[in-house]
């Protein structure tokens, strides 16, 4: 498993993990949540976790994580709903 930055899209870090080794398992990937995307509106938050979950379903895991933990003037109730929104979409 490698943690990628959120400034790497998550299946670019699949295809450079399979690339840099070849013959190894399915590249299983953590991350990548900017955390102060936490402090914009609810419709850019739903869109950024949208597309990181998708861009996650490329690699042969995704765990779902903020790129550096949250920040400390992060809204607790906007962190409930994230978690929500990833499990929601989790299981479709």
């Amino acid at each position: 498993m490698v943690g990628v930055d959120w400034r790497v899209p998550l299946d670019e870090a699949a295809n450079r993990l399979r690339a840099a080794v070849p013959d190894a398992a399915e590249p299983v990937v953590q991350g990548n949540l900017d955390p102060a995307v936490l402090f914009a509106g609810w419709g850019a938050i739903e869109r950024e976790v949208h597309r990181i979950l998708g861009e996650g379903k490329s690699a042969g895991g995704h765990i779902f994580n903020l790129g550096h933990g949250v920040l400390p003037t992060t809204d607790p109730e906007v962190l409930t709903r994230v978690v929500e929104l990833v499990h929601a979409a989790s299981e479709r």
